[in-house]
């Protein structure tokens, strides 16, 4: 049999499982995850198997590190997404989680747009720290992403998002992601993006103020290339706040949006 373990390329005799592998592979290896699945002592493995060997406390070469990273995935996913391009206008509450939450599936590359720098108010819904505060936003979502995926490439860009630069920003994402605050911003950022840049879908957000249900937020297809998230209803304002919960539970609905467009999957279903 072939199999991948922890990115190499092994070959097995029929009837081994998945721990007289580790025994005779990488012995002392706590957790033996077999097709994204945690394997127990008789699990039998298969032609084509793909195989990862963790042992607890242990960091990884840095050729193991990207297959054990994603050993929980889906089987064939990784291999989606590693050579893709995610483009993110806006790095506040939405688009730095979304850029966390594709930095951990193993997505390739990213390509972040944002001026402002981290302020203690954002702390509250951000993916930032107290000590990087003063920092620009770019700098530090970046930092933040070689900690939690050294293997994503990140281009970052110091900048103001607007019509005049939009498409040559992200002219070449394969999936764009809408993050910006303002509404007027927002709009901007997709009709700009979708006359600039052809055949790349938009996955962008409205409504998702306040401590409402988060059952309320979705995600639904609103033009030929454009998925909407949130409720469409709660914006920011005076007494409605943005909050940690349901600005996350939106930033995912957007990241999952991307990670199916990038299988070839519809959003909405």
């Amino acid at each position: 049999m072939r199999l991948t373990v922890n990115e190499r390329q092994m070959h097995a005799e029929p009837g081994e499982t998945a721990f007289s592998l580790r025994d005779r592979v990488k012995p002392g290896a706590d957790i033996v995850i077999v097709n994204g699945f945690a394997a127990s002592p008789s699990t039998p493995l298969a032609d084509g198997d793909t195989i990862a060997l963790i042992r607890r406390g242990e960091v990884p070469s840095t050729d193991e590190f990207e297959a054990v990273m994603v050993a929980r995935h889906t089987p064939g996913v990784h291999g989606r997404v590693r050579d893709a391009t995610v483009g993110i206008a806006g790095l506040g509450g939405l688009g730095s989680a979304v850029a966390v939450a594709l930095a951990r599936v193993g997505l390739g590359r990213l390509v972040l747009a944002d001026f402002d720098v981290v302020e203690p108010s954002n702390l509250n819904r951000q993916c930032y720290f107290a000590d990087q505060i003063g920092m620009r936003k770019t700098e530090a979502l970046a930092d933040t992403l070689a900690r939690v995926n050294p293997c994503v490439a990140v281009e970052a860009h110091t900048i103001e998002v607007t019509p005049g630069n939009v498409g040559a920003l992200f002219a070449r994402v394969d999936v764009m992601v809408e993050a910006l605050d303002a509404a007027e911003r927002k709009a901007m950022l997709v009709t700009s993006f979708l006359a600039e840049v052809a055949d790349v879908p938009v996955v962008a957000a409205s409504g998702l103020a306040g401590a409402d249900g988060a059952n309320s937020v979705r995600t639904r297809r609103a033009g030929s290339r454009l998925w909407l998230v949130g409720d469409e209803t709660a914006e920011a304002s005076t007494g409605t706040g943005l909050m940690s919960p349901r600005v996350g539970v939106a930033a995912h609905h957007q990241a999952n949006a991307v990670l199916r467009l990038l299988l070839g999957a519809d959003p909405e279903s």
